[in-house]
């Protein structure tokens, strides 16, 4: 028995405790760090800067250089604040500006390299759901609510009890998209409001039943849109701070007798805020519209405090497994459940696998490790599909299902292993230039050829040693000769990497 088992924040770090998390929104970014004890949240920092990611997609979908620049200085001035702080106390995660950009990836690589950690864009139900973490730890119920977060070019609702999201969707409109659309040109009028709300509640239309006032007994408001539409309405002496189908249609109104964006002066408008608050209001007056929305109080909780909390809970499933809970554990167990996989051969491809990277990368991430596990344990979730090319049926299954827990990166990596675990290697040749992935999609392979007769496997069947880019495979005493068709397979293999992959593999019989 271990007496003093490892602690979630036992890392080498000069800010022991403190977790932060990176919100790239497509209005704002923000960085949070915090420290959760027992439970409890406090602050230590919080930064936020207006960048407008969103504001910078051009008509071909493409994020500008002069929204890019922009960015990465945000992030450049965050990394200054980051420093001292070991990899596993960050996440940072890009929303739907990112989602939608094609050139996302070219950016990304720059944005990492001047963040100097990964970054990861999340679905936008994954989004929803972190934004409720947030929301129900900081500001914990238990009546059914509904909760509502309008970013700059996403509307997430999420349904929940307690601290469980019950329903999480995400809609792609926000203030900064419908203000560049409809008041793009300045001028606020009546008629582009109401146009603004047609285009938000067509967007917003098939939530209409499943978030209906029947399913929830209180509505809360989470981030800037809601945060800044109560701030003016409390200082405008119109309501508390509760944001009311009465208060909305005031300050329309007042937007409307103004007449353009550069005019408008209420008390409590931020300037940053200013060129963004008219579709933000037409969003908020068709959820209170259509949704039965009689009064949003705004909340506690956002995406960023989500983040901190699913950090926190990773770090502890990690360090202290027995108590730990990191919901991508649970969400890979649903999807062999969904997929009917057959759990038993997951397990024996996982302890071979698991064996093998141990021996060529020992000193790999705690991420790569268990990335390499997931891809194991579902690798034949294709088979529901079909036998013929499972591994491709379950690749694209596993980059486009729901995932709760993963970031779309994470899940595309994944899927990536799991397609190349079979067959030639030419269709993941641009990931094969990465050394540290040619290493786990080789260990993948040969934990599947190794146990392909889908019986236990000796434990020391199979050996391998890393020499520099090579990989010389051994097989142990007497069991070659007892599986010649498993042999015959490792020789092919063998074969496959001289014909592409940065490793050569050497079967030594």
């Amino acid at each position: 028995m271990i007496k003093n088992p490892p602690q979630p924040h036992d890392i080498e770090t000069r800010w022991p405790g403190q977790l932060a998390a990176i919100d790239m929104g497509s209005n704002s970014f923000r960085l949070e760090i915090a420290q959760v004890e027992r439970g409890r949240y406090r602050r230590v920092d919080y930064l936020k800067e207006t960048v407008r990611l969103g504001g910078g997609l051009d008509a071909n979908g493409l994020l500008t250089e002069e929204a890019s620049t922009r960015a990465l200085a945000c992030l450049a001035r965050f990394a200054q604040r980051l420093a001292g702080f070991a990899p596993q106390q960050v996440r940072a995660v890009a929303t739907q500006t990112l989602r939608e950009a094609r050139n996302r990836d070219a950016f990304l690589t720059r944005a990492q390299t001047v963040l100097g950690q990964p970054i990861e864009v999340i679905s936008g139900r994954e989004e929803a759901r972190l934004i409720y973490a947030g929301v129900a730890r900081l500001q914990p119920a238990g009546a059914p609510r509904l909760v509502i977060d309008i970013g700059g070019r996403s509307t997430e609702m999420i349904l929940g009890q307690g601290r469980k999201a019950l329903r999480a969707e995400s809609f792609q409109v926000g203030s900064v998209s419908l203000s560049m659309r409809f008041f793009g040109d300045g001028k606020l009028s009546a008629e582009a409001f109401r146009a603004a709300q047609v285009a938000a509640g067509a967007e917003l239309e098939e939530a209409l039943e499943p978030f209906a006032p029947a399913h929830w007994r209180e509505a809360l408001g989470s981030s800037g849109t809601v945060g800044a539409v109560s701030q003016l309405l409390a200082a405008s002496g119109v309501s508390d701070g509760r944001i009311t189908p009465e208060g909305l249609r005031w300050l329309i109104e007042r937007c409307i007798a103004r007449g353009r964006v550069d005019r408008l002066d209420f008390p409590g408008l931020k300037e940053d805020r200013r060129a963004v608050i008219a579709g933000g209001l037409a969003i908020l007056y068709t959820l209170a519209a259509h949704f039965g929305i009689e009064s949003l109080q705004p909340a506690r909780g956002a995406l960023r405090q989500g983040v901190v909390f699913d950090l926190d809970e990773r770090l502890h499933a990690t360090a202290l497994p027995q108590d730990g809970h990191d919901l991508r554990d649970a969400t890979v167990r649903d999807l062999q459940r969904r997929f009917m996989v057959d759990v038993q051969q997951a397990r024996r491809v996982s302890r071979v696998a698991e064996a093998l990277y141990a021996q060529v990368q020992p000193r790999a991430g705690r991420e790569a490790r268990r990335e390499l596990l997931w891809a194991c344990a579902l690798h034949e979730m294709g088979m529901m599909v079909s036998h013929h090319d499972h591994h491709r049926h379950s690749a694209y299954l596993l980059a486009h299902v729901d995932a709760p827990g993963f970031s779309q990166s994470q899940q595309r990596r994944v899927a990536e292993l799991v397609l190349g675990q079979r067959g030639g290697l030419r269709k993941v040749e641009a990931g094969l230039t990465q050394e540290a992935f040619a290493w786990q999609v080789l260990c993948l392979r040969l934990a599947i050829i190794t146990c392909h007769a889908r019986g236990e496997v000796r434990d020391d069947a199979l050996a391998i040693e890393r020499n520099g880019a090579e990989a010389r495979i051994a097989c142990g005493a007497g069991w070659a000769a007892a599986h010649p068709r498993t042999l015959y397979l490792l020789r092919e293999e063998a074969q496959a990497w001289t014909r592409g992959g940065v490793l050569r593999v050497v079967l030594r019989d």
